[in-house]
């Protein structure tokens, strides 16, 4: 078998793979259709479609780091069935209301508020699920094509979105359809999660109830790992400040090269190929090393300064898929080293605080992000968002050279362990 996908010799993972593809494409869909639904509702506009992807996205924020803890305390594979479920349900839910031609935004609102609250409690389940399903030497190669799979739907996601709504109509009524498939598509990991051979999968032992202070035993244990520590701040600084592709992607199609939708929209595919590609090749590594972090990460910093210089917009949408690969390469690079260095019993936790940080700093960044454009124009986002990544990923790493007290090759030389250590070093809490 390929190097590339190697994980694939793992029964449970391919279960898992196969289910994912199928639900990333209908979740790309829906994210299509709910918009144009909202935008389809009489009276709306870009306001009532803002606050339905705040109220869907907000969940995620306040409830992640309480949904690490599920994750550690109770099966994976049981929570994954669960939230998968009450997605559907949700999605089911607003699907029908829209095909009846009844929407209404407030209908909108509450039931994207719920599916944001499933999926604050799928992400940390699904992101530490994949270490139980395959070993240690397959993480990277699997955090690799679960991206690809991810990147793969979105580009055909939004496209099926497109054509199923002009078919059928162009309306409410349409959009309801392309839902209802979504809602159609968590079965198809919700089967293949009932169809794992549990005795394959690497689960720690579970705890047998609730104890007080879970969460702060987490974030405990991740301030008392300087690797862990250095690869929150340069994803904050990242997700902050460089990656609000939707603000910057939009004020330089539009403002600085007078395009409109349609080349906007190419401006997304064109950096999806990058993801993709991306994907693709982590999935080939089997250890991850510090150079690579570091090197993505500023790789990342340099792609953004690039971006904001270059002259047209066909140089812009050809150098698009740089930034992809930059960004999927430091994303899957940090996925995989918060998981393969954190303990087994705590990973729940550790990549539901990894969530938080690198969704929470999107929306803080923002708002920045727009005045920077408003007041000094489009590049300059682009540019100074650029410029503050280097800088947070310098401090980032000067920082985490004085904690663990090595060399500058020493530390670059270094890579993510193959197994969490077996002797755990005590942590306060």
């Amino acid at each position: 078998m390929s190097p590339t996908f190697r994980s694939l010799r793992n029964h449970n993972y391919r279960l898992y793979l196969a289910g994912s593809i199928v639900s990333n494409t209908g979740t790309w869909m829906m994210r299509v259709a709910q918009d144009w639904l909202v935008l389809s509702i009489p009276g709306n506009s870009g306001t009532e479609l803002g606050i339905t992807t705040g109220l869907q996205f907000l969940p995620v924020l306040l409830l992640s780091p309480y949904a690490g803890v599920l994750a550690d305390r109770f099966s994976k594979r049981r929570l994954l069935q669960i939230t998968q479920a009450m997605m559907a349900v949700v999605s089911l839910m607003l699907g029908v209301i829209a095909v009846l031609g009844a929407a209404e935004t407030w209908h909108v609102y509450v039931l994207a508020l719920l599916f944001g609250i499933g999926s604050a409690f799928d992400a940390p389940a699904r992101q530490s699920f994949v270490s139980e399903m395959v070993g240690p030497e397959d993480l990277s190669n699997a955090v690799g094509l679960n991206s690809a799979s991810f990147n793969t739907a979105r580009i055909l996601g939004p496209g099926l979105a497109g054509l199923l709504i002009g078919l059928l109509g162009d309306g409410m009524v349409a959009s309801g359809w392309v839902i209802l498939i979504n809602a159609l598509s968590y079965l198809a990991v919700i089967f293949q999660l009932q169809r794992m051979d549990t005795a394959l999968l690497n689960s720690p032992e579970l705890r047998t109830g609730r104890s007080t202070g879970m969460l702060r035993e987490g974030v405990a244990y991740i301030r008392s790992k300087p690797k862990m520590l250095m690869i929150l701040v340069m994803v904050f600084f990242a997700g902050t400040f460089g990656m609000n592709f939707q603000i910057t992607s939009a004020l330089m199609a539009t403002e600085v090269f007078d395009k409109g939708a349609s080349e906007f929209g190419v401006l997304g595919s064109a950096m999806a190929v990058g993801s993709l590609t991306g994907a693709l090749l982590a999935a080939r590594r089997v250890r991850i090393r510090m150079r690579l972090l570091v090197g993505a990460a500023l790789g990342f910093g340099a792609a953004e300064i690039v971006a904001g210089l270059l002259p047209t917009y066909v140089t812009f949408a050809l150098f698009a898929p740089v930034i992809g690969l930059c960004t999927i390469t430091l994303l899957n690079s940090a996925n995989a080293t918060m998981q393969l260095e954190s303990d087994p019993l705590l990973r729940g936790r550790v990549m539901a605080l990894y969530m938080t940080i690198v969704m929470g700093g999107t929306p803080l960044g923002s708002p920045v992000i727009g005045w920077i454009g408003e007041t000094y124009g489009a590049r300059w986002c682009l540019i100074l968002g650029g410029v503050l990544v280097i800088v947070g990923v310098v401090v980032a790493f000067v920082v985490y050279l004085r904690t663990s007290h090595l060399t500058i090759r020493e530390a670059l030389r270094g890579a993510a362990a193959l197994a969490p250590a077996e002797d755990q070093a005590q942590y306060p809490g």
